[in-house]
């Protein structure tokens, strides 16, 4: 079992990583990554404080299935952060609360049906890399455009570091900062257990860290949002 104490203890200690680089903590929101755990892990980031975020459909309903059901029921606040195919949209409608890997105008169109008024992030894709979940950077203004005209709420962007190091990370993130700021885009969820510090820095508002919490995940089988 995850002790709810020891995650509050990784996320005080990640409150003062990101001071110390001279940004105020309480502007960068911290989502737990529970992907690859069990329902404990979702209950300790919970009971922490901490809103969650899920990459696999199935994997995320059936986590909730079974906090709801418990005993001791818990209503996380949850995040969907994997890529998600649009006909699994309707197993996680019920609960997401945020929806952060829009990247086409048929997944914002899906959301926009199955959970009407959603809240929604885009994600670019910053890596060009067609394997890699998020639009690319020529079609942000009209995705957005269109998630708006369908009825989400559309609070900011969201995205993965490319690889090639720091240097690489930290222009991309700076990249969709700036893209944010453009499109008066007020949240940045980009950053994840081993990249947060450049994210911070390069003005992340959100980011989303699972090994720093709950350490090496498990093994587990392929599946797809």
């Amino acid at each position: 079992m995850i002790d709810p104490e020891q995650v509050a203890a990784r996320l005080a200690d990640v409150r003062a990583r990101i001071a110390s680089v001279d940004v105020d903590p309480a502007s960068v929101q911290v989502v737990a990554v529970t992907k690859g755990f069990g329902a404990d892990a979702v209950r300790a980031a919970t009971m922490a404080g901490l809103e969650v975020g899920e990459n696999y459909a199935q994997e995320a309903a059936a986590k909730h299935e079974e906090l709801v059901a418990a005993p001791d029921p818990v209503q996380p606040t949850w995040h969907f952060i994997g890529q998600l195919q649009r006909n699994k949209v309707r197993l996680v409608a019920p609960f997401v609360d945020l929806w952060q890997t829009v990247g086409s105008l048929g997944l914002a169109a899906e959301i926009a049906k199955r959970a009407p008024g959603a809240r929604v992030l885009v994600q670019v894709n910053l890596s060009d890399d067609p394997a890699r979940g998020g639009c690319a950077w020529g079609e942000l203004e009209g995705l957005v455009a269109g998630a708006v005209a369908d009825g989400l709420d559309v609070h900011g962007l969201m995205g993965v570091a490319p690889l090639g190091g720091p240097g690489v990370a930290l222009r991309a993130f700076e990249r969709l900062a700036a893209a944010a700021e453009g499109l008066g885009l007020p949240v940045r969820s980009m950053g994840m257990s081993g990249d947060y510090l450049d994210a911070v820095r390069a003005g992340s508002t959100m980011v989303r860290l699972g090994s720093t919490f709950f350490g090496p995940r498990p093994h587990r089988g392929a599946e797809s949002g």
